[in-house]
């Protein structure tokens, strides 16, 4: 797949993005917002023991930033909280399929971010390194 069908995938998921809206009464959520560009997310799930049975994202932002968390909200359900707690910037460049090169990674990796914190704070754990670098 070439760069252009991978832009036309990021539009077209910024456009009609999947699990987007709220979740009443969530096991976990947080807020994230990146100053750099605006983007402002908040990540919501609801867990099955200890995986993830509903996960959605409320906020605004750039293409890469939304169209990520709508990816990524798809690809996590029935992850692990174990899973998710192991992803990292490569997955969510992975998972997009480009490198949105140094500048806007903080856009693509902000949902990721925005979840993991969620599921430490639903584990009453600190935050790790990794996850602050996101």
């Amino acid at each position: 797949m070439d760069s252009d069908m991978y832009a036309d995938e990021l539009i077209e998921q910024y456009e009609h993005p999947h699990n987007k809206g709220a979740i009443e009464n969530p096991d976990g959520e947080m807020h994230e917002h990146n100053p750099l560009c605006g983007d402002d997310i908040t990540i919501y799930f609801i867990l099955q023991g200890d995986a993830i049975k509903d996960v959605k994202f409320s906020g605004t932002g750039c293409v890469i930033s939304m169209s990520t968390a709508s990816k990524l909200t798809d690809f996590v359900k029935g992850k692990t909280m174990g899973e998710i707690g192991g992803m990292g910037a490569k997955n969510v460049i992975d998972l997009i399929g480009i490198d949105p090169g140094p500048a806007r990674l903080k856009c693509a990796t902000l949902s990721l971010r925005a979840l993991k914190e969620a599921i430490f704070l639903h584990e009453h754990k600190a935050v790790d390194a990794e996850t602050k670098k996101l």
